[in-house]
């Protein structure tokens, strides 16, 4: 999948635009540059606009604090799971914080749940910007604004390209109803190269499908509600894994939640999820079924849960739903 040098330079301009960025930044890079968020957002988006990057080696939440006093960051950009493994060990480097303010955090690649927003943005005394990407939009699509409105919950307003929201028929919706979301924009990829038959599906009235579902509401805030290949179908009802995640994460003792389908024999999918537990807590299995019975519709109730230390991650460090259920023995 080809990106050419201005599918790039748009994307770049289209960040810097979003978090007014400048010569007087800096930011302090975490994310592997082999991605198309350290890459655009991380590493050339600032640049574009005179400012300096500090590369790490990689990722360590270990580091973190450390990387911080010797870079003095106005700001650093990560995927969710690397924002709860820095909040993990905040507590203990307040001062850090309080010497390097940071102008803002953003975040991106993966949904951010609304619980650790509100945590990061108690703890570091800064906006924490949520945007939406993919690779085949040389990374931004959506982004909250830096001044204004910011939604937890929602990947903001279309910050670049134009975002739709179109029906199985090519049909493009309005506000408040669920479809696929599309782009089209001087930053998405012109096709896949030597690929007609997945340009053929990618396609649709010259907007490009993101795979994505979501709604967008009367103000032009876009939610994702799953990748459409993650929506659990349970007896013929389609159910977002991210719903149940959020229920989750309302629980006390809920650090992080990944939910997925698992195989049944007779309704095809059900809901499983696992579960990592903050230290020093405790919640059984009956007790978390109990607490979504509460906030979710019986069906949505995961059959379900296991508790782990670690939840299993990508390269980039992202939560991989798909193939959980064999990795962990539920298939």
């Amino acid at each position: 999948m080809p990106l050419t040098q201005s599918n790039v330079v748009a994307s770049a301009d289209n960040i810097a635009r979003t978090v007014e960025f400048s010569e007087a930044d800096c930011g302090l890079n975490i994310m592997p540059l082999f991605h198309i968020h350290g890459l655009i957002a991380g590493l050339l988006a600032p640049l574009s606009r005179g400012g300096r990057v500090f590369c790490t080696p990689g990722f360590n939440a270990l580091k973190f604090f450390a990387w911080m006093d010797e870079s003095k960051p106005t700001w650093y950009t990560a995927v969710p799971t690397m924002h709860q493994a820095i909040l993990m060990r905040a507590g203990h480097n307040k001062h850090v914080i309080a010497r390097h303010p940071l102008r803002f955090i953003r975040s991106s690649s993966a949904s951010l749940p609304p619980q650790l927003i509100a945590e990061l943005e108690a703890t570091f005394h800064a906006p924490v910007i949520e945007a939406y990407g993919m690779t085949e939009a040389a990374h931004q699509m959506a982004s909250n604004p830096l001044r204004g409105v910011r939604k937890p919950g929602a990947v903001g307003l279309a910050a670049g390209p134009e975002v739709a929201i179109m029906d199985e028929d090519g049909r493009l919706l309005g506000a408040g109803e669920v479809g696929e979301i599309v782009i089209r924009g001087d930053n998405v990829t012109a096709g896949y190269e030597n690929n007609p038959a997945a340009n053929a599906a990618a396609f649709v009235n010259g907007w490009f499908r993101t795979g994505d579902q979501g709604v967008k509401d009367a103000e032009g805030y876009i939610s994702l509600t799953g990748r459409l290949k993650e929506i659990i179908i349970r007896g013929g009802e389609k159910i977002s894994p991210r719903e149940i995640d959020e229920a989750l994460m309302d629980h006390p003792a809920v650090l992080q939640v990944v939910t997925f389908a698992m195989p049944h024999g007779n309704l095809g999918e059900d809901v499983a999820a696992a579960v990592v537990l903050r230290d020093g807590a405790s919640a059984s299995e009956a007790e978390l079924r109990a607490f979504l019975s509460e906030r979710l519709a019986a069906f949505k109730t995961p059959r379900k849960i296991i508790f782990l230390a670690e939840i299993p991650k990508g390269a980039t460090g992202k939560l991989q739903r798909i193939g959980l259920a064999q990795k962990l023995g539920l298939a």
